[in-house]
């Protein structure tokens, strides 16, 4: 894959990331990252070589966490503090664990190279993710060490099961 084409994918998903927190932050409103979230999953699908391995491994990931997600807010294990809500999380986690899954089909396919990096960065930058929504005031974590050992052990095994299963399928 061209070097222009990960820096334009990675560019999609910063940018999405930050209009979803920054539309909250700046405008209490939902729809810059919906919107803009909505438009980069688009245009990376068009532009995705193969569709059916795209579709894939972007629903895969973005169910699973999506999921995760939802269960640890309906634990109180943390909460979200935004404008409008879909289920127990913030809408624009519709477009954005979907559009940080497109990630994992044109960028990250590198790491299948240097599994325990991956597995290291994994374990280390999700939680730390999550964690900078507090200092912003979009996150409440109600029990911290309990977050943070989920996130590790989730963030690990997302990692894990992408490298060993989801990116050895092949779709012809």
């Amino acid at each position: 894959m061209s070097k222009i084409k990960i820096i334009l994918i990675l560019s999609g998903y910063q940018l999405t990331w930050l209009m979803c927190i920054f539309g909250e932050l700046i405008y209490n409103s939902f729809l810059p990252g919906l919107i803009f979230g909505l438009g980069f999953f688009l245009l990376s699908f068009l532009n995705s070589n193969n569709k059916k391995k795209f579709t894939f491994i972007v629903l895969s990931i973005a169910i699973i966490g999506y999921i995760f997600d939802s269960i640890l807010v309906f634990l109180k294990i943390y909460n979200f503090d935004v404008s409008l809500y879909f289920g127990f999380l913030p809408i624009w986690m519709l477009v954005l664990w979907p559009s940080f899954s497109i990630l994992f089909d044109e960028v990250f396919v590198f790491l299948t190279n240097y599994k325990f990096l991956a597995l290291f960065l994994s374990g280390s930058l999700g939680p730390l993710t999550y964690y900078s929504g507090v200092p912003l005031g979009l996150i409440e974590m109600n029990q911290l060490y309990l977050f943070i050992f989920l996130m590790i052990i989730f963030w690990v095994s997302l990692m894990y099961l992408y490298l060993n299963y989801l990116i050895k399928f092949k779709f012809d």
